[in-house]
């Protein structure tokens, strides 16, 4: 089973940049997709952004320009960049990645725990 570990989230102000990494562990597995989502304060869960593992990536409208999606294959680690960070892109960010389990014969979607990245002057 593949585990996922969140890092990276914080206080920041407006205007600011944080970096958030995703790490996946475990043993007998390729990673397929990996993918960013959040969820602020009564709203529901979002895409962020997700990332093939070409490092093809496609982002929502509203971080276009601002967040850049990453990942190291060889770590089986995926990064977020976040410039120009607003209050508006509170919320807790979830790295989600699907994957090949070769223990199983199955390919699983998996969700990591959350961090939460908290904008505010």
């Amino acid at each position: 089973q593949v585990r996922l570990m969140e890092s990276g989230g914080g206080l920041v102000q407006p205007g600011e940049s944080l970096r958030l990494s995703c790490a996946a562990s475990g043993s007998r597995f390729s990673i397929n997709a990996m993918g960013w989502y959040r969820q602020a304060p009564g709203k529901e869960r979002e895409l962020v952004a997700t990332i093939t593992g070409a490092g093809r990536a496609n982002y929502a409208d509203s971080v276009k320009g601002r967040f850049t999606a990453s990942r190291d294959n060889a770590k089986n680690t995926a990064y977020l960049q976040m410039y120009s960070l607003q209050p508006e892109d509170t919320a807790v960010y979830f790295c989600n990645v699907e994957y090949n389990d070769y223990n199983l014969g199955a390919t699983i979607e998996t969700w990591g725990e959350g961090t939460l990245v908290t904008v505010s002057s």
